[in-house]
């Protein structure tokens, strides 16, 4: 095994200088302390002995040979905008930004696809597919997050219930190996069964087996239209059975979202984002998107029909640009309303079958209500990927931090019992570590050793994340 790491000395520091530039390189207390950590804090604070900006492939790959060569640990990051504290340095050494690398090439109008560096932030990126009349569907939320980051953590999001997660948009990958080797995974094609499928290993696999630094994007043709529906429900057991029905229409909705009275109000008092809709303790917020009005109009009355039927107690329907932009603006709020309302958070990230939500949610308040610990949930009901936001109340340090792995213990077992996973879209990292061999298994998480170690036998490529060597 390579630990201890080597220490970076006065000799590498010189050496990686010269290797990019001075001006792109912050030694020790000159690191700004926000890439410390990522959007979750609580998952930890690890300082870079040397943070560096690249602005090539060729650089990557000249930072990363002689990382190798002299056992450097080295964390890719992007825009920092991850939940499960990946892009941290857990083990010091060198921290690679790739947010220079951000050129985003013409969208190739005959393949349908958008080539673009990794550090392309994923707002540029479908809006340069907007101007060429088509659409990059894959919206986690953040659109600030690096395009890169969000292949490299397969991010998913809202419209993943129509259009699916990144994964499914991912062409080919351009990615500089633990040794330095530069190397694409498949091409520009839209199918490809020569060999092993690595593109498809690489997507979601946390900057722990390759640094990415470009990609090519599959691109759709553009919806014309857009409705927003909102659902308000009294109690949790019609709302979410309210989903499958919702699913068995011929018009596959492109999100639903699950929201709780709670959260809605929590980011109306904190945030002065007021939601739309007053009435009700559940809510459903349903997207429905096509290539005409009538389609989607169709489509909405189906809805309507289906959740009065299931004992709704209405249904707003948004229209316009600015009833929908509410509503999703009040959705989108929901981390920083509960940042502001509680001086702690945790969060549990499961995915469960969708018949089983309702189970899970209420199992979750229960379990809260267990160790005295605030519980809201709230998600992609869509897909069955539920975040269980958990906020601190009036509990010392020591019992915030006891209580919260025993919930998420908990938490997490009801989700294996449920036929759910640990993670639904913000991964491993370094947030969920320790529980990951529990819930797969001895034999499965060798085979993830085993794949670590395939394409970094040094251990060098952002360890400690995903996964640890005992």
């Amino acid at each position: 095994m390579p630990y201890p790491y080597h220490k970076i000395t006065e000799e590498d520091m010189a050496h990686l200088i010269r290797t990019v530039s001075r001006d792109r390189v912050c030694i020790g207390d000159e690191i700004p302390k926000e890439y410390y950590h990522d959007e979750m804090p609580e998952y930890g604070w690890h300082q870079p002995d040397i943070y560096i900006e690249v602005l090539s492939k060729e650089e990557v790959s000249a930072v990363m040979a002689y990382a190798h060569e002299h056992n450097i640990p080295v964390t890719a990051r992007g825009a920092g905008t991850g939940l499960a504290g990946g892009a941290t340095c857990k083990y010091g050494g060198i921290m690679l930004s790739l947010m220079r690398m951000n050129h985003i090439e013409n969208v190739d109008t005959q393949n349908l696809t958008i080539t673009a560096e990794s550090g392309a932030l994923l707002t540029d990126v479908a809006e340069k597919a907007a101007e060429a009349g088509l659409f990059y569907p894959p919206d986690p939320g953040e659109r600030t997050a690096s395009i890169g980051g969000t292949v490299i953590t397969n991010a998913g999001g809202m419209r993943a219930v129509r259009y699916g997660v990144t994964r499914d948009y991912v062409r080919c990958v351009e990615a500089v190996l633990p040794d330095g080797s530069i190397v694409e995974f498949s091409s520009n094609v839209a199918k490809n069964t020569t060999g092993y499928d690595i593109k498809d290993l690489i997507i979601g696999s946390e900057g722990t087996l390759c640094i990415v630094t470009k990609v090519t994007l599959r691109l759709i043709p553009a919806p014309n239209c857009t409705r927003t529906l909102v659902m308000t429900f009294s109690s949790i057991e019609p709302c979410i059975e309210t989903v499958p029905k919702l699913l068995q229409t011929p018009y596959v909705p492109t999100a639903i979202e699950f929201l709780e009275r709670e959260l809605t109000d929590i980011v109306d008092r904190r945030l002065n984002k007021p939601f739309p809709v007053q009435e009700g303790s559940d809510f459903l917020i349903v997207m429905y998107d096509g290539s005409s009005t009538d389609e989607v109009d169709t489509a909405c009355e189906m809805a309507c029909e289906i959740a009065m039927d299931m004992d709704a107690i209405d249904v707003k329907i948004c229209d316009s640009p600015e009833r929908i932009g509410s509503v999703w603006s009040a959705r989108a709020a929901i981390l920083e309303g509960m940042k502001a309302d509680s001086d702690a958070q945790e969060e549990c990230d499961v995915v469960v079958p969708r018949a089983r939500i309702a189970d899970f949610v209420k199992a979750a308040q229960e379990i809260g209500r267990k160790y005295k610990i605030r519980v809201i949930v709230c998600g992609h009901a869509g897909d069955g990927n539920i975040h269980t936001e958990m906020l601190r109340n009036n509990l010392s340090d020591e019992e915030w931090k006891s209580n919260t792995l025993s919930c998420l213990k908990e938490l997490y077992a009801k989700s294996k019992e449920l036929g759910g996973q640990l993670s639904g879209e913000h991964g491993i990292g370094n947030g969920r570590l320790e529980f990951l061999e529990d819930f797969i298994g001895s034999r499965m998480y060798q085979l993830y050793q085993s794949v670590k170690l395939a394409f970094d036998d040094k251990l060098i490529l952002n360890p400690g994340k995903i996964i640890e060597y005992k």
